[in-house]
């Protein structure tokens, strides 16, 4: 019922700056929280940061100053500005939604992307 699609992804030298989309389609009224999480080869999947509807953000301690989440609720779009890339920052970022009012009056929770890679490099 919930299609996220992510952009923005690519390679970057070190220093350098990306900006993550990512767009949620479908059958729905509203989107609850949302976020960016990553996965780096053989690692766990890490969140970034989160967003809720109303703009509260929290971030993990490796991108604080550097990464901005933020959402436009009448696009159904969460965006990742990041700054001052660095080669550890190298991972497939996946969009999350945490729960989406559906059409059909219901809560349902955990929408994932398909991901979109950055890697960072010189």
């Amino acid at each position: 019922q919930v299609q996220l699609v992510e952009s923005g992804g690519g390679l970057v030298q070190p220093g350098g700056s990306l900006r993550l989309s990512c767009a949620a389609s479908g059958s729905f009224f509203s989107l609850d929280g949302m976020g960016w999480y990553r996965q780096a080869p053989g690692k766990q999947r890490d969140l970034v940061a989160v967003i809720t509807r109303g703009g509260t953000t929290n971030y993990a301690d490796s991108v604080k100053g550097r990464f901005t989440i933020s959402r436009d609720n009448a696009k159904n779009t969460v965006y990742l500005q990041m700054n001052s890339l660095k080669p550890e920052d190298t991972a497939v970022y996946y969009c999350h939604v945490e729960r989406v009012f559906t059409i059909t009056r219901r809560w349902e929770s955990d929408y994932w992307g398909q991901g979109t890679q950055v890697t960072v490099s010189s």
